[in-house]
């Protein structure tokens, strides 16, 4: 199949064209490199810099005959500070791109959502059918475009699917996680390790957990690109459908930081903060759905391989 990955230079577009590669597609990466590394795009893919909103072009050329869309702007904290972004690239962007598909006849679409346009949960695990109240801007703009490919999928026949998740780490393909601007717990962690931060700050040890810090969801980089494949045919035209991926139990920052000295060996100073506002306890996703509709479950759960991957992708960067 022909297929054209939106924001492919990124660490999870990157991952997933590396195993839609192995599977034996024809591969098209588009990424305007404002966040991605062209150096992450895997060999056998096709690269063209341009913006959502410049790819049109792009996909008259190479005419897909499904897109994995996976480009847009993610950090919580400037989607609060610079809305207009988040509007202008994640929302206004994605529809340019519908209208370039809609123009060549590609009506196949998995797209990269995300599990913030659940806000704070009223239940943990979360199903897919649980309120959507994003808190921030970021999460408001990727439920945006879920209802925008559910008016396409009835309007213009599409065939989508919307993937929600919270955090992915470890590494495959020789990728990793690695942003100028770093939010994410592991890669943080792990920068403590190398020696290029002095401390990690944990933020709030007096949560109702069993070690009194936050539980989010990981899903290994490697499961999260299985689960793109096992999407990739499986709505039928005018069709969208919405999982959530997660390991369905989830981790506490406590057991990242016990992992992260196990595999690194290092101490890890940690420095204790204040709760942030709006931080729930607990955020783990239910992968019920999806399990029971395509038969994917999760196989790296353990969190000690997560952090061995993602250490060993960092420290062949220093190399």
């Amino acid at each position: 199949m022909r297929v054209l990955v939106t924001g492919g230079a990124g660490y999870i577009g990157s991952v997933v064209t590396a195993a839609l590669l192995e599977g034996g597609h024809e591969v098209t990466v588009l990424d305007d490199l404002s966040t991605g590394h062209e150096d992450a795009v895997p060999a056998g893919a096709r690269f063209v810099r341009a913006s959502l909103h410049d790819s049109a072009p792009v996909l008259a050329d190479v005419r897909p005959e499904a897109v994995l869309h996976f480009a847009a702007k993610s950090l919580v904290a400037q989607s609060q500070e610079a809305p207009e972004l988040y509007w202008e690239n994640n929302v206004g962007g994605s529809l340019a791109l519908l209208e370039a598909m809609r123009a060549v006849d590609c009506r196949r679409i998995v797209f990269s959502s995300t599990a913030a346009t659940y806000g704070e949960p009223d239940q943990v695990p979360i199903p897919e059918d649980a309120p959507t109240r994003p808190t921030n801007t970021y999460g408001a703009s990727k439920l945006a475009v879920d209802a925008m490919l559910t008016s396409y999928a009835v309007a213009h026949s599409f065939a989508a699917v919307s993937l929600r998740y919270f955090n992915v780490g470890g590494a495959a393909y020789g990728v990793g996680e690695r942003h100028a601007t770093e939010t994410h717990l592991i890669p943080i962690a792990l920068q403590v390790a190398a020696g290029s931060r002095e401390a990690l700050t944990v933020f709030g040890t007096d949560y109702p957990t069993p070690d009194g810090t936050c539980i989010r969801d990981y899903v290994h980089v490697t499961d999260l690109a299985a689960a793109h494949l096992l999407a990739l045919p499986a709505p039928a035209p005018g069709e969208h459908r919405i999982y959530n991926l997660g390991s369905g139990t989830g981790f506490s920052v406590q057991e990242m930081v016990d992992a992260v000295r196990e595999v690194t060996g290092h101490e890890l100073p940690v420095v204790v903060g204040d709760r942030r506002p709006g931080d729930p306890a607990r955020l783990v996703a239910s992968s019920a759905r999806i399990r029971d509709e395509l038969g994917w479950a999760p196989e790296h759960t353990d969190l000690r391989e997560i952090v061995t991957d993602a250490w060993a992708f960092a420290q062949s960067r220093r190399d």
